[in-house]
C-alpha cells in the first residue's frame, strides 16, 4: 500500500542523479504498467491490484490527470472488451478514488459518451455492454456532481442525507426521481450482463463470464445505498404529501424493489460473488409507505467486502533493474502498451553489478516490510468495517428506539387524553355526588317534615279517640232519653189502655170525669206531642251523630293507612339514604385516590406543558427574529440603493410613489396592531410576521420609488425627498433592530415610521402635476365632452376640406387643380374614416360601460376605473387635434403658403392618434365583441387612408416642383471641381442640420411622452416646463437616430415613413 515515498532515504541516497523528474518518471511509469495490466484485451476480469495501484496514483496526485493522459490515448474504438475494462475500471477509480477524480473525469464527458454511442450502433455483445455502462457512468458523474453531499463511494450518514433532501418538499421530490433514475441505470446494467449470459450459457467460473460479472461487485454496492436512501426519501415524502400525489412513486419504487431483490437473488446464487462479497438479502415484501411506523421495521442492507488472501504473483520492482518486461506479464498486454504509448523509458544499464545486488536485497526486505503493511492494513480495515457494521446496527437500534420513543409518547399522549376524560368523569362524579347530598339534605328536611306531621297526626288522633269518647259518652246519654221517652210511651199507653177500661167502665158513671179526663187527654196529648217532637229531634241528632261517628271512623282509617305509609316511606328512604352514604362514602375515598394520582399526572403534564410553553413562545420569537432580520436586510437594500450609482437613471411617477406610501402607511397600522397583539398573546406570532414581511416590502418599494421620482424632480424637493426616505429608512431599521431583541420588543414603537412616510406622501402630492386635477365623478362627462368635440372637429374638418375643394375649383385649373382635388379627396376620405371610427369607439366604449358597471351607474363605472378613463380622454384630444391640424396644413397647401411634408407629418399624426384611441378602447373590451372587430376594422382603414393621403401628397409634389435638368456642358476641369466641393460643403450643412433636427426632435418625444407619463392627459395644451437632469448624472444617454435613406415610394404606413406607435398611459 505504500507509494514511492515509501522507499528509505539510504536507497534514494544510493541511486544516481535521484530527483523529483525522476520520482515522477517513476510514478508515471508504474501507473502506465497498471493500466496497461489492468486494461487490456484479454477476456478475463481486471485484477484488483492493478486497479489498486491506480486507485493510489489518483491518491498520490490528488486527481486522475496521470490516469486520463495514459487512458485516452488507449484503442478504445478497437475492441469492445478493451472498452468495456476501461468502463469497469473507471467505475473503480470514481469509487475509490480521490474526490478530485469526479471533477477530472467531467472533463472526459465527451469522450465517454463517444465510445458508448460507437459500441451501441454496433451489434456486438460487448459492444451492447459498453453503450449501457458508458450511460451508467455518465449518470453518476452528473449525480454526484450536482450533489455533492453524496462521494462517488455514495456512503453517508443519514444526518447528512436529512440534510441534503433539506426541508422543501419539492427538493426531496427531485432528489428521489434523481436516485431513482440512477438506480434505474444500475439495474439495466445487471440485466444486460445476465441476460448475456443466459445466452450464451456461461457460468461465474469461466474468464468470459468472470469478466462480465466482475463490475457487478460495484453495481451491488451502489444499489445497496441507493435503495437505503429512496426507502428514507420516500418515507418523508409521505410524511409531508398525500398518498394519491406519489401514487407514481410508490410503482417505480416497487418495479425497482423486485428487480434489485432477483438480482442480488441470482448473483447471491453464483460462486463467483460468494468469495469476493457478501450480498444482502432484502424482505420478501417492500416497505408500506402508507404507515409510519413500518419505518422501524426498515433495516439498511450492508454489503459486506471479505479479506482479500495475498495474492501468489508478486509486485512490481520499486527501482527498475533492466529493461526487460517483468517476469509473468502478458506478451500480449506488453505488445499492446508498446503499440499504443511507445517503449518505456529504460534506465543504462550500471556496471556497478555489487551496489545492483545490494539494492536488490533492500527491494526484497522492502517487499517484506510491504507485505507485512498490506495484511495489517487489510486487518485494520476488516476491524473498521466490522466496527462501522457494528456502529451501523447499534444506529439501526437506535432508530428502533427512537421509533418506539414515538409510539410510546403516541401512547402517553393517549393517556394523558384518557386521564383528562377520568378527569372530566371525575368532576361529573363529584357534581353528582354533591347533587345526592343537595337531594340527602333534602330528604332530611322532609323525613323532619315528615316527623313533625306524624307528630301532628298522632296529636290528631289522640284529639279525634277524646272526641270518639265524648262522641259515645253522648250517645249513651241519648239511647238513655231514648228508654226512658220509650218508658214513658209505655206508661202512658198503659195509662191509656187503663184509662180506656176505666172510661169503658165508667162511661156512663163518669161523664163529668170524662170531660175532665179529656181536657187531661188533650194536655197529655200536647204533652205527648212535645215529647214526640223532642223525641225526633234526640233521633235526628243521633243520626247525625252517628254519621259524623262514621265519618271520623273512615277519617281514622284513611289517617292510620297515610301514616303508615309515611313510615314506609321514610324508613325506604332513611335506607336509600344509608345506601347513598355508603357509596359516596366509598365513591369520595375512590375519588380522592384518583384525584391525588391525577394530580400528580397533571403536574407532570403542567410541567411538560409549561415547557412546550416555553419551547413554543422560543420558536414564535425565532420566527419573527427571522422575519424581522429579512426585513431589516430588504430595508437596508432599499436604502442602500440610495446610494447607488446605477439607481440615477430609474426614474418613477409622483402618483405611482403616493400610493406606494399610502400602502406602507396602511401596512404601519397593520404593524400596530399586530405588535400590540403579539404583546398580549407571544404564543402567536403570525400576525406580526404578516405585518412585519409586508411593511418591509412595502416600505423598501416606497423608499426604492422615493429615490426613483426624486431623480426627475427640481433640486429642493428632491434633496427633501431623498431625506424623508433616508429617514424612513433609519427609523424601519431601528425598529427591526428592536424587534430582533427580546428586552427591546416591547419598548418598539412602530408608529414612529409614520411620519417620515407622511412626509413622503406629502411631498408625492406635490410633485404631481396640479393641472389634472379632476374630479373622479367629472371623468364620465368629461369623456362624453371629449367624444362629442372629436366628432364634432372632425365634422367641422369635412366640411372646411369641401369649402377649400370648392375654393380651388374656382381659384386653380389644370395641374395644381388636379393636385388639389387629389390631396382633398384623399383628406375627405381620411376624415370619412376617422368620423367611422370615432362613431364604433363610441359604441364600443358604450358596451364596455354597460357590460362592466353592474349594478354601479356610468359616472361610478368612470371614477371607478379612472386611469382608462383619462387615457381614453387623452386619446379622443389627441384625435381632435390631429384632424384639425390635418385640415389647416391642407388648407396652406392648397394656399401654396404651406410644405407638403407638413400634410404628411399631420396624416402619420393622426394614424398614431386613431391607434392610441384604438388601444385605448380595446383595453377592456371582449375579445369577442363585434364592436371591437368593426373598431379594428376601420383602424385598418383610417391606415390605409393615411397612407393614400401622403401618398397623394408626394406624388403632388413631385409634379408641381419644378425638376429643372442639369447642364453641365459649359463647364471646364476646375468650374466643376469647385461645384463639386461647393455641394460637397452643403451636404455636410445639410447633414450637420439633420443631425440637430433629429437630436431636437429626439428631445421633443422624449419630453412628450415624460409629461405624457406624468400628467396623463397628453392632448391638454399647457406650458411645458422644465425637467430636472438626474443628480449624479455626468453624460447624457446617446439618442437613437434614424439612418439617411431616401424616402421610399411605396404608400405602407410604417415607422420609416414617420409613423410610431403611440404611447399608451394612465389606464
Amino acid at each position: 500500500m505504500n507509494s514511492i515515498k515509501s522507499v528509505p532515504a539510504r536507497v534514494l541516497s544510493r541511486r544516481p542523479g535521484h530527483s523529483l523528474e525522476a520520482e515522477r518518471e517513476q510514478f508515471d511509469k508504474n501507473q502506465a504498467i497498471s493500466i496497461s495490466k489492468a486494461i487490456n484485451s484479454q477476456e478475463a476480469p481486471v485484477k484488483e491490484k492493478h486497479a489498486r495501484r491506480i486507485i493510489l496514483g489518483t491518491h498520490h496526485e490528488k486527481g486522475a490527470f496521470t490516469f486520463w493522459s495514459y487512458a485516452i490515448g488507449l484503442p478504445l474504438p478497437s475492441s469492445p472488451i478493451l472498452s468495456w475494462k476501461f468502463c469497469h475500471v473507471l467505475h473503480k477509480v470514481l469509487r475509490d478514488g480521490h474526490a478530485n477524480v469526479l471533477h477530472d473525469c467531467q472533463r472526459y464527458r465527451s469522450n465517454i459518451r463517444e465510445i458508448g454511442d460507437l459500441w451501441g450502433h454496433l451489434h456486438d455483445r460487448y459492444g451492447q455492454l459498453v453503450n449501457v455502462y458508458t450511460k451508467l457512468l455518465l449518470t453518476k458523474i452528473s449525480f454526484h456532481l450536482k450533489h455533492p453531499q453524496f462521494p462517488a463511494g455514495l456512503e453517508v450518514t443519514d444526518e447528512v442525507l436529512e440534510k441534503a433532501a433539506g426541508t422543501d418538499v419539492n427538493n426531496i421530490f427531485q432528489l428521489t426521481v434523481e436516485m431513482f433514475d440512477y438506480m434505474d441505470c444500475e439495474l439495466k446494467l445487471s440485466e444486460s450482463v445476465f441476460r448475456q449470459l443466459n445466452t450464451a450459457i456461461a457460468v461465474s467460473q469461466m474468464a468470459s463470464g468472470q469478466c462480465r460479472l466482475a463490475p457487478l461487485i460495484q453495481v451491488i454496492q451502489d444499489c445497496s445505498h441507493l435503495y437505503h436512501y429512496t426507502v428514507k426519501l420516500l418515507f418523508k415524502l409521505h410524511s409531508c404529501l398525500p398518498a394519491d400525489t406519489l401514487q407514481g412513486h410508490r410503482d417505480r419504487f416497487h418495479e425497482q424493489f423486485h428487480s434489485l431483490r432477483n438480482f442480488f437473488r441470482r448473483a447471491s446464487d453464483m460462486i463467483y460473488f460468494k468469495r469476493l462479497i457478501q450480498i444482502p438479502r432484502l424482505p420478501e415484501s417492500p416497505p408500506n409507505f402508507l404507515r409510519a411506523s413500518a419505518l422501524a421495521e426498515h433495516i439498511k442492507p450492508v454489503v459486506v467486502i471479505p479479506e482479500e488472501a495475498p495474492e501468489d504473483e508478486e509486485p512490481e520492482n520499486l527501482i527498475e533493474i533492466s529493461t526487460g518486461p517483468p517476469a509473468g506479464e502478458p506478451v500480449v498486454a506488453a505488445d499492446l502498451f508498446d503499440q499504443t504509448f511507445g517503449p518505456p523509458n529504460g534506465s543504462l544499464k550500471d556496471d556497478r553489478d555489487l551496489q545492483i545486488d545490494n539494492l536488490k536485497r533492500e527491494v526484497e526486505l522492502l517487499r517484506a516490510e510491504l507485505e507485512k503493511i498490506k495484511l495489517e492494513a487489510q486487518r485494520y480495515v476488516a476491524q473498521l468495517k466490522g466496527q462501522v457494521n457494528a456502529l451501523e446496527a447499534e444506529l439501526e437500534e437506535q432508530r428502533k428506539q427512537k421509533q418506539k420513543a414515538l409510539v410510546d409518547n403516541e401512547q402517553l399522549r393517549h393517556e394523558l387524553a384518557q386521564l383528562r376524560a377520568v378527569q372530566q368523569e371525575g368532576v361529573r362524579n363529584q357534581g353528582l355526588r354533591e347533587e345526592a347530598e343537595r337531594k340527602a339534605s333534602a330528604t332530611e328536611a322532609r323525613y323532619s317534615k315528615l316527623k313533625e306531621k306524624h307528630s301532628e297526626l298522632i296529636n290528631t288522633h289522640a284529639e279525634l279517640l277524646r272526641k270518639n269518647a265524648d262522641t259515645a259518652k253522648q250517645l249513651t246519654v241519648t239511647q238513655q232519653s231514648q228508654e226512658e221517652v220509650a218508658r214513658v210511651k209505655e206508661q202512658l199507653a198503659f195509662q191509656m189502655e187503663q184509662v180506656k177500661r176505666e172510661s169503658e167502665m165508667k162511661l156512663e158513671e163518669q161523664s163529668d170525669q170524662l170531660e175532665k179526663l179529656k181536657r187531661e187527654l188533650e194536655a197529655k196529648a200536647g204533652e205527648l206531642v212535645h215529647a214526640q217532637e223532642s223525641l225526633s229531634r234526640r233521633e235526628q241528632s243521633g243520626a247525625e251523630l252517628s254519621s259524623r261517628l262514621d265519618a271520623l271512623s273512615a277519617e281514622k282509617d284513611a289517617l292510620s293507612g297515610a301514616v303508615r305509609q309515611r313510615e314506609a316511606e321514610l324508613q325506604a328512604a332513611q335506607d336509600l339514604a344509608q345506601e347513598r352514604e355508603v357509596t359516596l362514602s366509598q365513591e369520595r375515598q375512590r375519588s380522592s385516590r384518583e384525584r391525588a394520582e391525577l394530580q400528580g399526572r397533571l403536574a407532570e403534564k403542567e410541567s411538560q406543558e409549561q415547557g412546550l410553553q416555553q419551547r413554543l413562545l422560543d420558536e414564535q420569537f425565532a420566527v419573527l427574529r427571522g422575519a424581522a432580520t429579512e426585513a431589516r436586510g430588504i430595508l437596508q437594500d432599499a436604502v442602500s440603493t440610495l446610494d447607488d450609482p446605477l439607481h440615477l437613471r430609474c426614474t418613477s411617477s409622483p402618483a405611482y410613489l403616493v400610493s406606494r406610501a399610502q400602502a406602507a402607511l396602511d401596512a404601519v397600522s397593520a404593524l400596530e396592531h399586530g405588535h400590540s397583539q403579539y404583546l398580549a398573546s407571544p404564543e402567536d406570532a403570525s400576525t406580526l410576521v404578516a405585518a412585519l414581511t409586508r411593511f418591509s416590502h412595502l416600505a423598501a418599494d416606497a423608499i426604492v420609488n422615493g429615490g426613483a421620482t426624486s431623480h426627475l424632480a427640481p433640486t429642493d424637493p428632491a434633496d427633501r425627498l431623498m431625506d424623508a426616505c433616508r429617514e424612513c429608512g433609519a427609523r424601519a431599521l431601528e425598529l427591526m433592530g428592536q424587534l430582533q431583541e427580546r428586552q427591546a420588543l416591547p419598548q418598539a414603537q412602530p408608529g414612529l415610521v409614520r411620519s417620515p412616510l407622511q412626509g413622503i406622501l406629502q411631498l408625492g402630492q406635490e410633485l404631481k402635476p396640479k393641472s389634472l386635477d379632476v374630479r373622479q365623478e367629472e371623468l364620465g362627462a368629461v369623456v362624453d365632452k371629449e367624444m362629442a368635440a372629436t366628432s364634432a372637429a372632425i365634422e367641422d374638418a369635412v366640411r372646411r376640406i369641401e369649402d377649400m375643394m370648392n375654393q380651388a375649383r374656382h381659384e386653380s385649373s389644370g395641374l395644381k387643380l388636379e393636385v388639389n382635388e387629389r390631396i382633398l379627396n384623399s383628406c375627405t376620405d381620411l376624415m370619412k374614416a376617422i368620423r367611422l371610427l370615432v362613431m364604433t369607439s363610441t359604441s364600443l366604449q358604450k358596451e364596455i360601460v354597460e357590460s362592466g358597471r353592474g349594478a354601479a351607474t356610468q359616472q361610478e363605472f368612470y371614477a371607478k376605473n379612472s386611469r382608462w378613463t383619462e387615457g381614453l380622454i387623452s386619446a379622443s384630444k389627441a384625435v381632435g387635434w390631429g384632424a384639425s391640424q390635418l385640415v389647416e396644413s391642407a388648407d396652406r397647401v392648397v394656399l401654396h403658403t404651406g410644405k407638403y411634408e407638413e400634410l404628411i407629418v399631420c396624416s402619420h399624426e393622426i394614424a398614431a392618434s386613431t391607434a392610441q384611441l384604438v388601444a385605448a378602447s380595446k383595453v377592456k373590451a371582449d375579445k369577442h365583441s363585434p364592436c371591437l372587430g368593426r373598431l379594428q376594422e376601420c383602424s385598418r382603414a383610417v391606415n390605409e387612408r393615411a397612407a393614400g393621403v401622403v401618398a397623394s401628397t408626394k406624388s403632388g409634389q413631385e409634379q408641381i416642383e419644378d425638376r429643372d435638368t442639369m447642364d453641365f456642358s459649359g463647364l471646364s476641369l476646375i468650374k466643376l471641381k469647385k461645384q463639386e466641393m461647393e455641394t460637397q460643403v452643403r451636404v455636410l450643412e445639410l447633414e450637420k442640420t439633420l443631425e440637430a433636427e433629429r437630436v431636437r426632435l429626439g428631445e421633443l418625444r422624449k419630453q412628450h411622452y415624460a409629461l405624457a407619463g406624468g400628467m396623463g392627459l397628453p392632448g391638454e395644451e399647457e406650458p411645458s416646463r422644465p425637467t430636472a437632469a438626474p443628480r449624479g448624472a455626468t453624460k447624457k444617454p446617446p439618442l437613437a437616430q434614424k439612418p439617411s435613406m431616401a424616402p421610399r415610394q411605396d404608400q405602407q404606413l410604417d415607422g420609416k415613413d414617420g409613423m410610431y406607435p403611440a404611447q399608451l398611459v394612465n389606464y
